[in-house]
């Protein structure tokens, strides 16, 4: 549907309202937005296994607040819909400056919609964010414990996180978001008895417009976790909340209307920033929020990540293997060698990992694969820009190349280093030099604790 014929049609978007109840060992939150005139949404988000002792601890207001500002996150999944002109908020209380960096996380996280959607969010009075709510919010002050807290998805990353942080004399806990069975093996692995677990569940109403033609796309994923992490902290009484973004996820994609896109923003140092004062300011006192793997690129994960064989059979990077085919899940262990996140994955691993042990992982060699030729050179910089996905910089690709063509058999180079050779090659006289300095560089901005930092010199990385 046109955005502009929705925009008028639908002018406005309404977070009406939150809740909360305790359901056995449970917490059920449930939000209602409302897209004039008649159109109500009503996710739900349950949190399994909560300790009622530590929130009434945290207050009623204090957890009243955590909760309305997981709701902001919640809605840009429904506003996104019919992208209406203006954004009422009747659940709380927004200030100036809250409603400010409300506006700024929407057009810089929501960067590839707009793109994809061919949206001028330039216009004036695109978006109006308006505070109906008098109720002043509480930011909560609990001290918290030691303790660190870990997002699991299914990849590597978060693997390396939690191996690494294992090295500290603090407890680690992790929680995964409505997770795969990658993410359930992962924390087993680990060894992790009590994970927190969080379902969520999209109001089947959103996906019903969405078949109807009604507007869809990339929404800051990244920056939910980062609400509801704080929120899960206060519960289950964490100080540090360590992600797993890396550096790599610094470099957009491409320029649109005069502003860089990247699908990774909310996992970017720029988004990291900005949080962490807001959270310090508006949602908890006692909550670090920071990535641990941010002074690395992907390429460094994954040449830690090689150390950690148990885990070869189970991770899963591939969003694609997630995806449905006619109602029907595919199995949840299997890449599908298609996509950019498989051969980016593949081309970062070859260098560390023996050739046999890749192929068990992926099902085949993928250097092998003439069909990915459009998009290794989407990765290498060679055709349109890199791929709307979790990948590297086009420098670190053309590393990740350049390390796995040093390593292959010359006399028998497969397909895609064999154009790499032959194409790429020649173009980039330092790029062993460059490669040597990606592969033990050290990004200074990062917020790591310094007593954390520590731990990767026993990983044998240059800080």
């Amino acid at each position: 549907m046109d955005p502009e014929i929705l925009r008028k049609k639908y002018p406005k978007f309404v977070y009406e309202k939150y809740s909360y109840k305790i359901s056995g060992n449970n917490l059920e939150i449930f939000f209602e937005f409302k897209i004039n005139p008649d159109v109500v949404f009503n996710p739900k988000i349950t949190i399994e296994n909560i300790e009622p002792e530590r929130i009434k601890k945290i207050g009623e207001r204090g957890l009243d607040n955590l909760i309305f500002n997981l709701g902001m996150i919640e809605s840009l999944s429904y506003w996104k819909a019919t992208l209406s002109k203006e954004i009422i908020v009747k659940a709380g209380y927004l200030n100036k400056e809250q409603i400010k960096w409300w506006k700024d996380l929407i057009i810089d996280g929501m960067g590839q919609f707009f793109y994809e959607n061919k949206i001028d969010f330039r216009k004036p009075n695109f978006l109006n964010i308006k505070s109906e709510s008098l109720k002043q919010n509480k930011v909560s002050i609990l001290n918290q414990s030691d303790k660190i807290l870990i997002p699991v998805g299914g990849g590597k990353d978060s693997i390396v996180t939690l191996e690494v942080l294992k090295r500290t004399k603090k407890n680690i806990g992790f929680f995964s978001l409505n997770p795969t069975d990658a993410a359930l093996k992962i924390i087993k692995i680990s060894g992790s008895k009590n994970p927190i677990i969080v379902r969520r569940k999209i109001d089947e109403k959103l996906l019903e417009m969405n078949r109807k033609g009604f507007l869809n796309g990339h929404t800051p994923f990244s920056a939910y976790l980062a609400f509801l992490a704080v929120l899960l902290s206060e519960i289950f009484d964490y100080k540090y909340v360590a992600l797993s973004n890396e550096r790599s996820s610094n470099e957009g994609n491409v320029k649109y209307l005069g502003k860089e896109i990247n699908h990774q923003w909310s996992k970017s140092f720029e988004f990291e920033q900005r949080f962490r004062n807001y959270s310090k300011k508006y949602l908890s006192r006692g909550v670090e929020y920071f990535s641990f793997l941010r002074p690395l690129y992907e390429i460094q994960i994954a040449k830690l990540f090689s150390k950690y064989t148990k885990y070869f059979p189970i991770f899963l990077s591939c969003n694609e293997a997630h995806k449905t085919d006619s109602g029907k899940k595919r199995p949840s262990n299997k890449w599908c060698g298609k996509c950019s996140k498989c051969l980016f994955a593949f081309v970062i691993l070859y260098p560390f990992v023996k050739e046999k042990e890749l192929i068990d992982i992926f099902g085949k060699n993928l250097f092998k694969e003439k069909g990915l030729l459009p998009i290794a050179e989407e990765l290498l910089g060679e055709k349109r820009f890199k791929p709307f996905e979790c990948v590297g910089t086009t420098k670190e690709s053309l590393a990740a190349f350049y390390v796995s063509w040093q390593k292959a058999q010359k006399a028998d180079l497969p397909f895609l280093l064999n154009y790499f050779e032959k194409r790429i090659l020649k173009k980039y006289p330092k790029l062993e030099k460059e490669s040597k300095q990606i592969l033990i560089s050290w990004d200074i901005k990062n917020n790591l604790p310094k007593e954390l930092k520590k731990l990767f010199r026993v990983e044998k990385v240059c800080i």
